[in-house]
């Protein structure tokens, strides 16, 4: 059974680029949704269904972290952090709001696969 991505980046470029990455990848996709911020993420997210969420973490209204800190209050979803901040401690933070994973940019299309299906297969 293919997932439902929601693809949460204030870049419509962006978004575009992961969504390409995705197809790259060869995984199985059954729909894949996107929000330009957290904020609507979060709309998306209770909308459902969602399989997994792919998100950034530098956006406005809402950023990432505060974004996977709501979802975890009504969600169990994984959800990926795709972003360019890369250092120890926002990775840490990350992981402690409760995001299931963590890939810095520029990415792969075999990076992000094999981080999905570690991710999803938990």
């Amino acid at each position: 059974m293919g997932l439902n991505i929601l693809l949460v980046d204030d870049s419509g470029v962006m978004r575009k680029l992961v969504s390409k990455a995705l197809r790259q990848a060869g995984l199985d996709i059954t729909g894949m949704s996107e929000a330009a911020n957290g904020q609507e993420g979060l709309e998306a997210l209770s909308a459902g269904p969602v399989d997994l969420v792919l998100c950034d973490w530098n956006m406005p209204v809402m950023d990432g972290l505060t974004f996977v800190t709501e979802a975890r209050k009504s969600s169990r979803v994984p959800i990926i952090m795709l972003t360019t901040e890369s250092g120890e401690d926002k990775m840490a933070a990350a992981v402690d709001a409760g995001a299931n994973g963590y890939i810095t940019k520029p990415f792969t299309p075999e990076k992000l696969g094999e981080r999905i299906k570690i991710v999803t297969a938990a």
